[in-house]
């Protein structure tokens, strides 16, 4: 069965687009909807993962949403994208790191298109460009059904990060597609979506 490709121009509230996945994720595991990778934007928000701790707060007067997805402290905000996905591992190989390497290996080769040399690192989850954070990843697992995503730095305001220790790593610094090569990419939803279904549909 195919991966059902959403993309949504609008920002997307990031309460409303949790309620959209969660159903989506009762959906596919009772074979009631395909697969899903849907691409968007979410206003200004701060999100906690179920690792995260209060002393990640650094400006007291930001709203922070508790999630159940893996990780601490982020932020999504305008200019970053967000890569949602719902995929059904019972009928691929039941292996979240090899899952993880697909996401942090879809994101590396869309950053290349920019010609941008980004890594993984062993030790902090996420796709590094010289010590700096482009892209976070957090993801839940319930009955082989993996879900939640990944956000990838486009063009947004990194000084929205300084209210927080993102991902609780207090020596790591952030960047953009924009912040390394002073572009601001356009129309590259399909481009991205198409590194994610290819390498999925390896799984």
């Amino acid at each position: 069965m195919s991966i059902e490709i959403k993309i949504s121009k609008k920002p997307i509230s990031y309460k409303r687009a949790m309620v959209f996945l969660n159903k989506r994720v009762d959906q596919v595991k009772n074979g009631k909807k395909r697969e899903l990778l849907w691409i968007l934007e979410h206003p200004t928000t701060y999100t906690a993962g179920v690792s995260f701790s209060k002393k990640e707060i650094l400006d007291k007067k930001i709203e922070i949403i508790q999630t159940n997805r893996g990780g601490k402290i982020t932020l999504h905000n305008p200019g970053q994208t967000i890569v949602y996905f719902v995929i059904n591992l019972n009928n691929r190989k039941k292996d979240i790191r090899k899952f993880i390497n697909i996401i942090e290996n879809s994101v590396i080769q869309f950053l290349q298109t920019y010609k941008i040399n980004a890594q993984k690192d062993k030790k902090n989850i996420g796709i590094w460009v010289n010590s700096k954070k482009i892209a976070a990843i957090g993801i839940r697992v319930s009955r082989w059904i993996a879900y939640h995503g990944c956000s990838i730095n486009i063009s947004n305001n990194l000084n929205q990060y300084l209210k927080i220790i993102p991902c609780g790593l207090d020596n790591k610094k952030v960047t953009s597609i924009l912040n390394e090569k002073k572009i601001k990419p356009y129309n590259f939803e399909d481009k991205l979506a198409n590194f994610f279904i290819n390498n999925i549909n390896k799984i």
